[in-house]
């Protein structure tokens, strides 16, 4: 028996995939949420290091801007994973690719708890980026096709605050365990796997799908009708993700000059509080149209990133906490504002593609301009650097906002 999805009539009165005979249903809604859950562990699992860091850099005696070639390591293999996640779909199909995924997610955590040395932590950021490049597209589409109402828009909101959640809840996990809790280069990484096990349990739950028309592609390309929209929605994006990137990398070692406080959780929190506003902000801006978004995300940016260039002139833990959330809030809208554009914008035969080019620009975002801020910070200091990054930023972010302001008003001048 064929394991095809039913397409027509029978797409929506049938069952949505077909299943083994002898086998129980899994409820849609359980299917969804296990999707949901996968995605989540696998950006925890690449973030639980944010935290530690500091402590590798002093015990395998590396500058600053080794970390954040560490960092941008996962982002230079995720970009290309992700390129070649529809291909690789194709060939082995969705359950095998995200089983894949997580066993490569497992053995980059393993490769982080058995560390002596820089080259391990290169080693497992390599394997973490080919986990979540392979991983995030697929379990994306999951959401949206087992969305229980075939809510797009929920299957949307679920699909980033998941990430961005992801992202915050990774360096809280590995700060809290690593301060508090036995073996701290060790048991973050052990606990990740212990979690990957359900998502394993959920991937393998999850409906099989029949292989594309030879030939399909999901490659990123830009139709030229759209390409003004992912200009300035992808320049908001890569702005708003290059913040993303400074906290998850050297933020932390940022908060604990600034308070003179080694305390991991401290450091780990800084960056889930970022992330915390900028998910509570998709949530509130949720169904707002999308150059509302940005328009109101990007000053709150360069307000964060001003603030954060001046808590370190200042020596101010309380600048730096205004930094965060008003920072956090401005990514979280200015990314949400950006997806929404791109998306609707998108035709819907080329709309797969379209996404996975915005999300490439993204992820550079996110690794590119820390590899700049790691150099700088080696020769100058690391307050010095930060400084010099958030002010340039900020002043890029005031660039966009006025590109997006005067085309913004160009249809009604």
């Amino acid at each position: 028996m064929s394991p095809d999805r039913p397409t027509g009539a029978h797409a929506r009165t049938g069952p949505p995939y077909a299943r083994p005979a002898g086998t129980a249903p899994v409820p849609t809604a359980a299917r969804f949420w296990g999707a949901a859950y996968t995605l989540l562990i696998l950006l925890i699992g690449t973030n639980i290091p944010t935290p530690l860091y500091r402590g590798y850099q002093d015990d395998f005696g590396f500058s600053p801007l080794v970390v954040t070639l560490v960092f941008s390591a996962y982002m230079a293999v995720l970009i290309p994973s992700l390129l070649l996640s529809s291909r690789l779909l194709r060939a082995l199909g969705r359950r095998r690719l995200l089983l894949s995924a997580v066993g490569f997610a497992a053995l980059g955590a393993l490769a982080f708890a058995l560390a002596t040395d820089v080259t391990w932590l290169f080693a497992a950021r390599v394997l973490q980026g080919i986990a979540l490049g392979a991983a995030s597209g697929p379990l994306s589409a999951a959401l949206t096709e087992l969305e229980p109402r075939g809510d797009r828009r929920r299957a949307a909101l679920v699909s980033t605050v998941v990430s961005v959640g992801g992202l915050g809840l990774g360096p809280l996990l590995g700060g809290l365990l690593a301060e508090y809790a036995p073996a701290p280069d060790v048991l973050p990484f052990a606990a990740e796997i212990g979690l990957l096990v359900p998502a394993a349990l959920a991937v393998a739950a999850l409906p099989v799908i029949p292989r594309a028309a030879p030939g399909a592609t999901a490659r990123p390309g830009i139709p030229p009708a759209l390409r003004a929209t992912f200009a300035s929605s992808g320049a908001a994006g890569f702005l708003a993700f290059a913040l993303t990137g400074l906290f998850l990398t050297l933020v932390p070692t940022y908060v604990a000059t600034l308070s003179g406080s080694g305390n991991l959780l401290l450091a780990g929190a800084s960056v889930a509080l970022l992330l915390l506003c900028s998910a509570l902000a998709q949530l509130a801006g949720h169904g707002r149209a999308a150059r509302t978004l940005e328009l109101a995300g990007l000053p709150l940016l360069a307000a964060g990133l001003l603030l954060l260039a001046l808590a370190g002139g200042a020596s101010s833990l309380a600048l730096l906490l205004a930094a965060t959330v008003i920072g956090g809030t401005g990514q979280g809208l200015t990314f949400l504002g950006g997806l929404t554009a791109v998306n609707q914008a998108a035709p819907p035969d080329r709309r797969a593609g379209v996404i996975s080019g915005f999300y490439v620009i993204l992820y550079a975002g996110c690794g590119m301009p820390v590899i700049g801020v790691g150099f700088l910070a080696t020769a100058s200091g690391l307050l010095t650097a930060v400084q010099w990054f958030a002010t340039v930023t900020a002043v890029l972010c005031v660039g966009v906002l006025a590109a997006l302001t005067r085309a913004h008003r160009a249809p009604t001048a």
